[in-house]
């Protein structure tokens, strides 16, 4: 049974920084990406980092230069690192495996305020 669980989020201050891990077990190899989305309230869903199977990395506009994504295939863990955050990060940030099928973390949120 694939699972993928997200762990780091919290309340943060303007300028502050969090790193978000996701721990994938089950099936999910190297072969699947590996990305996150957020979703804020009463917005949908939208990407903000994956990591392709062979490495390569695409950001969201809105987050290029502050964030970092990066996976460890022996771990099976993939980790965000957000720096400079703002206000407008705040959302539930997601977990996700890709390859044949899809597979969702259950979120943990990320809360800029001061």
């Amino acid at each position: 049974q694939v699972q993928l669980v997200e762990s780091g989020g919290g309340l943060v201050q303007p300028g502050g920084s969090l790193r978000l891990s996701c721990a994938a077990s089950g099936s999910i190899d190297s072969r699947y990406a590996m990305g996150w989305y957020r979703q804020a309230p009463g917005k949908q869903r939208e990407l903000v980092a994956v990591v392709g199977s062979g490495g390569t990395i695409n950001y969201a506009d809105s987050v290029k230069g502050r964030f970092t994504i990066s996976r460890d295939n022996a771990k099976n863990t993939v980790v965000l690192q957000m720096n400079s955050l703002k206000p407008e990060d705040t959302a539930v940030y997601y977990c996700r495996a890709s390859y044949i099928l899809m597979y969702w973390g259950k979120g943990t949120l990320v809360t800029v305020s001061s």
